[in-house]
């Protein structure tokens, strides 16, 4: 499974180095998450079903987090479920979509809110598919290796902080540092009761804004991660107002993301829409949103609820300076 372009840009390199021996089918769709959905998983569905796949068939998905989310999905639930391999090519899904287990689909708009846990056979990531990704979406990826540094391994931040622009070389080890901190949190807590929400910092607000910018007619669509980086910024002046979390610490990120990823311009007017699509959000419990916040650095707190005004403050924290 790939899309436009993983199919000119990746394929070629992954079949020359896989030398199949057995039939290999190609199956593309369009790329971007405007198409991560359920039409989409309808296509492809029958798609594998007119190929003849069998409850013996495998999926590999070759691609970014909508190949590898998507393409899990409709594998894991294609005559309940047949085997599949994610093969990463972008930063982001190398770093976080590809591992874990975690599969799906949007909701209009609204993100991942229809999907399962389900393991893949494996996970085989080739670096040099970095080579094929534009340096937008390359920072995009860096954001999440950003949260890790917050949540998991402060070192992570020490060396992203003195980034100036991204130099793949750089990149390597924090990527196989990323994955290891996610494996061992997935390991412990794969269905998300308790330590692998601490993954979710900067995802509540974040994927709010995305949806957003997403569905708005008026504004560029964000990357995930330039939407992660905002809502890690906001998330961490609400652990400064609640727990103590070093406001120069916070400070920091914001200075780092609006000289890397540039500053986005939210409005007056877009606040309460972007609250308003929290409710969504995947570790709400009983109508009430939850954060994932820090009383310090690798330290998390869970399930946090916030009132409505600081809610606000917060997103005007960023706007403002």
């Amino acid at each position: 499974m790939v899309d436009s372009n993983t199919r000119e840009f990746c394929l070629p390199v992954f079949l020359e180095k896989a030398n199949f021996t057995l039939s290999v089918q190609i199956i593309e769709i369009k790329p971007g998450e405007a198409h991560k959905n359920i039409d989409t998983c309808n296509l492809l569905w029958k798609r594998l079903s007119d190929l003849g796949a069998d409850r013996k068939s495998l999926v590999i998905n070759l691609g970014g987090g909508v190949i590898t989310d998507m393409g899990g999905f409709v594998a894991s639930t294609f005559k309940r479920g047949i085997n599949f391999i994610n093969v990463p090519t972008t930063l982001l899904s190398m770093v976080d979509a590809s591992v874990g287990g975690k599969t799906g689909v949007d909701l209009g708009v609204l993100k991942n809110q229809i999907g399962l846990f389900s393991n893949p056979e494996m996970v085989l990531i080739d670096m040099d598919f970095l080579n094929t990704v534009s340096d937008r979406e390359m920072k995009s990826g860096l954001a999440e290796i950003i949260k890790y540094g917050f949540t998991f391994d402060k070192p992570l931040w020490d060396i992203i902080r003195l980034f100036k622009s991204i130099e793949i070389e750089k990149i390597k080890p924090l990527v196989y540092r990323s994955i290891e901190i996610k494996n061992d949190v997935v390991l412990q807590d794969l269905l998300e009761n308790d330590l692998r929400k601490s993954l979710n910092f900067g995802h509540t607000i974040g994927h709010a804004i995305e949806s957003y910018f997403l569905e708005s007619e008026s504004k560029e669509d964000l990357t995930h991660g330039e939407a992660i980086a905002i809502g890690m910024i906001i998330e961490l002046y609400y652990s400064s107002k609640l727990f103590g979390f070093p406001l120069h610490y916070t400070q920091d990120l914001k200075s780092f993301a609006n000289g890397f990823y540039g500053k986005v311009v939210i409005e007056q007017r877009d606040l309460h829409a972007i609250i308003d699509l929290m409710k969504y959000d995947k570790k709400n419990v009983s109508g009430k949103v939850n954060f994932v916040l820090l009383d310090a650095m690798e330290t998390c707190k869970l399930d946090i609820q916030i009132e409505p005004e600081l809610i606000e403050d917060g997103i005007l924290f960023y706007m403002n300076n």
